[in-house]
């Protein structure tokens, strides 16, 4: 019985003991963690509905950005094709004060003497240049019919843009009989528009068999569309005999150096007459066909054939005088310039 009660009077202090044994023991002992927190759900979000998508790089900057393009759509505004084009913007007209002075204000400087002088020389070396040049449009020999002849034809000027000193020459004769007929022309021409020239002077003809004629001479020059050259003149003889005449002749490339070149020739005469043995109306055609090439610009030799009819009462006088009124011969030749 005292052993019960003595277990049971040290019986706290046993217990006692443990606990602080197992205290020792344990170094987070009596530490009791916080109780965990109860888990919040979290807000709604006020714009879930609209949220935007995703942002995108921006493209780089445009350099016309404000610049106004709308004039560029066409050709630029102030470039005419010449001074007085009406496509051109108007100007404002210069003020009075501009025009009140002298009108070269320069001679108050320089002088007028000197001055004078001065202009004189830009006027030539911007537009009125003189220059020369010859032209050899066929210097050639032909076989045909039972004949062989030879022929020639240039021509040339000197001057300026406007006003030029022009001549021109032709002839032919037979390897046979010698020369038969010789042409020269002196002629003013004068630049009507930039492509045509108006010509006026003399016509000498020199025929060792027959009569020397002398005519005034009235003409066209120039180049028609489509690349035509064009030589149209009328020529009225000392003794009131009228007659014309018209050259055309165009070149075709046919690669830089190869030229083919047609040419027609008409004349026509308003009355008959013996002394230059020709009849009324259409008296005579020729047309050619030549195929040249081009070692230089200047220099040419070419080969082709040409045709010649003459008309009427010419054809008698041709056939009278031993020739053949139709003739075909083909030609070799040369054309130059310079």
């Amino acid at each position: 019985m005292s052993r019960i009660l003595i277990a049971g009077a040290f019986a706290p202090l046993i217990l006692a003991a443990g606990a602080v044994e197992a205290r020792a023991q344990d170094p987070h002992a009596g530490h009791g963690a916080p109780p965990a927190p109860a888990q919040t759900r979290p807000a709604p979000d006020p714009h879930a509905a609209h949220r935007a998508p995703p942002r995108q790089t921006p493209p780089a900057a445009d350099p016309h950005a404000g610049h106004d393009m709308s004039a560029m759509q066409g050709p630029p505004p102030d470039v005419p094709t010449s001074a007085d084009d009406p496509g051109r913007p108007p100007e404002t007209p210069a003020p009075a004060a501009a025009l009140g002075g002298p009108v070269h204000a320069a001679d108050a400087v320089f002088g007028a003497e000197a001055m004078a002088r001065a202009r004189q020389g830009l006027l030539a070396e911007n537009g009125d240049v003189r220059t020369i040049a010859v032209f050899i449009d066929r210097l050639e020999a032909g076989s045909g019919d039972g004949a062989e002849a030879w022929a020639w034809e240039a021509e040339g000027w000197s001057g300026g843009d406007i006003h030029r000193f022009w001549w021109k020459s032709e002839g032919e004769g037979d390897f046979g009989g010698g020369l038969e007929t010789v042409e020269l022309q002196a002629l003013y021409s004068r630049a009507v528009t930039p492509f045509w020239n108006l010509q006026a002077g003399m016509r000498q003809d020199i025929r060792p068999d027959g009569e020397d004629a002398t005519h005034l001479v009235l003409g066209v020059q120039g180049l028609a569309p489509h690349w035509w050259e064009i030589d149209a003149a009328a020529f009225l003889s000392t003794d009131g005999d009228l007659t014309a005449r018209v050259e055309a002749e165009y070149d075709q490339r046919i690669t830089q150096r190869w030229i083919l070149q047609p040419r027609v020739e008409i004349e026509a005469a308003a009355s008959e007459s013996p002394a230059l043995e020709t009849g009324s109306g259409l008296t005579s055609v020729e047309a050619g066909l030549r195929l040249r090439y081009e070692i230089r610009r200047e220099f040419a030799p070419y080969v082709g054939v040409e045709w010649t009819r003459a008309f009427g009462d010419t054809a008698d006088y041709i056939e009278a005088a031993g020739g053949e009124a139709e003739t075909t011969r083909f030609v070799v030749g040369l054309k130059a310039w310079f």
